[in-house]
């Protein structure tokens, strides 16, 4: 079986940025198929553009633009590239590299998909990151690496906790159905819940409200929309559900503090 140390992946690096302990690589995969192998840390793969099918012991991911995976670095799995062009961002951990600072990169294990919105943004600030070469870039990506594993370690105690059926119920419905319009009402009666139940309680659950939730899915998709210079700014709104351009820009900057048309050069840079 393949073994593959510190920096290497399977096809043309555009870019490997070498950190104290962390790993970052700018990869476009060339290899239709990568047989079973394994990784000396433990990483994030970020497909920033294209398609990716990957599969391990346990289960199959089909990956997309803005699919996030998680490999704790014993873990091994196999790629399949679909046709077209694919590229990956990954961020790689030496074992101990957080010791100074008391966390434990091995309570995160296994390989699996990540679909927080939050944990998403995150990936995507740190790729941001990675165009600045100043004094300041490294303690910047380290904090946002911080925030990154605090919301996995949040998310996988929440996991754990005992929770009503509808709250996972309603994030499989909002992830899916994110461009539909969203009503409250028929929200309440797909998930057999008084309207002052579910508008009560999912502040408790979510840490936001629902239309809060529901714009911050929606920036998240035109995130991996902005990749491709062929879709107008116009398009990519309409198609995650905006009512026009004008209220996606405004929500795409509050969240990410820059304009659409900024993020899209960080893919073309």
């Amino acid at each position: 079986m393949n073994y593959l140390e510190r920096g290497n992946f399977f096809g043309n690096t555009n870019r490997t940025i070498h950190l104290p302990g962390i790993t970052l690589t700018d990869t476009v995969y060339t290899h239709r198929y990568v047989d079973w192998h394994y990784h000396e840390n433990a990483y994030f793969t970020f497909i920033l553009q294209g398609k990716l099918i990957e599969g391990n012991k346990q289960e199959t991911h089909t990956c997309s633009n803005g699919s996030v995976l998680f490999h704790s670095w014993q873990e091994a799995h196999y790629n399949i590239k679909p046709e077209g062009y694919t590229r990956g961002f990954h961020i790689e951990f030496a074992k101990n590299c957080f010791a100074d600072f008391s966390f434990d990169i091995n309570q995160l294990q296994g390989s699996f998909s990540i679909a927080d919105p939050d944990i998403k943004f995150l990936l995507y600030k740190a790729f941001q990151e990675t165009g600045f070469s100043d004094d300041v870039a490294f303690a910047s990506l380290q904090m946002l690496l911080f925030e990154i594993f605090g919301q996995m370690l949040k998310f996988n105690q929440g996991a754990s906790e005992r929770k009503p059926r509808w709250v996972k119920k309603i994030k499989e419905i909002l992830t899916e159905c994110y461009a539909a319009k969203i009503s409250l009402l028929a929200l309440s009666k797909e998930l057999d819940l008084h309207p002052v139940h579910l508008s009560r309680d999912f502040r408790k659950h979510f840490d936001c409200t629902l239309s809060e939730y529901v714009r911050k899915i929606r920036v998240e998709k035109s995130l991996a929309l902005l990749a491709d210079e062929d879709l107008s700014l116009t398009e990519i709104a309409f198609a995650c559900g905006f009512a026009d351009q004008s209220h996606f820009l405004r929500c795409f900057k509050q969240i990410n503090g820059v304009r659409p048309s900024n993020f899209r050069k960080l893919f073309h840079s």
